[in-house]
């Protein structure tokens, strides 16, 4: 059994990033599956004061090694990065290619990462919590993350072949997974350059390990309200009408 361990839940973007990155680089690890959209049931890690010593947040993605805790994604990739010496093109030691990986994820916190839970509240759970919303509502914030598209094509992508240069890099990882999950909003649309980049990223990944992390956004029309405790209702409620204001 591997010292290193990952609490993820795979309906979580940084989740699947940090999965995918620990698969593909062949980095030997223990996985705890966390469902934060089963709260209510008993079995449930998220619930068990396990999880709790573990993360007092209750937040997700965890990795553990040994008795060394790291809870925020992008430490968690860079934490890999640098003890399993992973391939170079995930994150340069060229300072000025390093710049620039570092430089998307520290843009795509209050930009992609932000208009995208947008997205994915309007799409997917709004009529779910009979939070009323008007066409004009939807509309703008479908319109706010078209503009996040566009400047991720002209400030990132430009003529590379992905966002950091021409290879594959951290921030094409953490970036493709965040325009995957605007479920119910093809972001590729009208967006040949945008497809393009998203198919490479997934040749580079391997079409398997990319589906297999994907398998439960894509399931994400069975994740049904009742499935949810009226705790985790109450506060995703509460969420959808702070981002609708």
């Amino acid at each position: 059994m591997s010292d290193l361990e990952l609490y993820l839940d795979l309906l979580s973007q940084p989740c699947r990033a940090v999965y995918i990155f620990a698969k593909l680089n062949e980095i030997p690890f223990s996985f705890h599956k966390v469902n934060l959209f089963k709260a209510d049931k008993p079995t449930n890690l998220h619930l068990t004061g396990v999880f709790a010593r573990i993360n007092s947040l209750l937040n997700v993605p965890v990795l553990k090694d040994g008795n060394f805790k790291v809870t925020e994604s992008n430490s968690m990739l860079l934490y890999m990065v640098r003890k399993y010496k992973t391939p170079d093109h995930w994150y340069p030691s060229d300072i000025q290619k390093c710049s620039r990986v570092d430089e998307y994820l520290a843009w795509q916190q209050t930009n992609t990462r932000y208009y995208g839970c947008k997205v994915f509240w309007v799409k997917v759970r709004i009529f779910q919590f009979t939070v009323l919303s008007t066409p004009e509502k939807v509309h703008h914030v479908l319109a706010e993350f078209d503009i996040i598209l566009t400047q991720i094509e002209k400030l990132f992508l430009k003529d590379h072949l992905f966002l950091a240069g021409d290879e594959i890099s951290l921030a094409d990882l953490i970036a493709v997974h965040r325009y995957n999950y605007c479920y119910g909003f093809n972001v590729f649309e009208d967006r040949p350059k945008l497809g393009a980049w998203k198919e490479r990223v997934e040749e580079a990944v391997g079409s398997d390990l990319f589906r297999e992390a994907h398998e439960s956004i894509l399931n994400i029309k069975e994740q049904h309200l009742i499935s949810l405790s009226s705790e985790l209702k109450k506060l995703f409620k509460r969420r959808l009408l702070k981002l609708l204001k």
